[in-house]
């Protein structure tokens, strides 16, 4: 199978789900917009529901693949987590913003791409998990949490702490503003879910100096 031509198949579906939605859209439609026969789209694809199904694949795992990047950075741990917030974040922005139709390729209830939707929340997820549960953040997170709770604010266990990002997100895909809120947003809410960092120890000042015998 070409895979630029499969590109290009894929693309046109975008254009047509953008201007008429999932329903509406058809194989001819996509067709007549890469200007070949309908025939030639069937050669890349098996109809309407594989380029959807495809599409919407590929629109998540470009996704994913930016968080997954932002994860394995060097970056500080609040810096990589607001990577792979971002990463889901950007991809409900681009595609809402693109068109309200593509909203429907994000839809987890969607008969088409449901799964998709949901494989890709879950896997954002356990990029999540992961950053919260490193060595550097898991003296936040004691295996007793859910036992004891310490004197002071309350401790979060690692998938705790990733669900409430994901809340955080979700309640902010639908705002104006959105792209501008995550960035304090993520501040905001990592300064109770990650260690404050360790004060630096001050220097060590002269010794004091011997008293002489008597």
């Amino acid at each position: 199978m070409g895979t630029d031509r499969l590109t290009d198949v894929l693309d046109a579906t975008y254009t047509c789900l953008s201007r008429y939605g999932v329903r509406r859209t058809t194989v001819d439609d996509i067709a007549g917009e890469m200007g070949v026969s309908r025939s030639a789209v069937y050669q890349y694809v098996r109809g309407k529901d594989d380029a959807v199904r495809r599409l919407t694949r590929r629109l998540h795992d470009r996704a994913l693949d930016r968080a997954a990047a932002a994860a394995a950075s060097d970056a500080p741990p609040a810096e990589r987590i607001h990577g792979i917030l971002a990463a889901k974040l950007d991809l409900v922005l681009d595609l809402v913003g693109g068109s309200p139709h593509i909203a429907e390729l994000l839809d987890a209830k969607a008969r088409l791409s449901g799964d998709i939707c949901d494989a890709f929340t879950g896997r954002i997820r356990e990029l999540l998990v992961e950053q919260f549960a490193t060595d550097d953040a898991a003296r936040v997170f004691p295996a007793d949490a859910a036992r004891a709770r310490p004197t002071g604010p309350a401790r979060v266990r690692p998938a705790d702490a990733a669900d409430i990002c994901l809340a955080v997100v979700i309640g902010l895909e639908t705002h104006p503003e959105a792209a501008r809120l995550l960035p304090p947003a993520v501040d905001a809410l990592l300064t109770g879910l990650l260690p404050a960092p360790a004060p630096a120890s001050a220097p060590a000042g002269p010794l004091p100096a011997a008293k002489p015998r008597s």
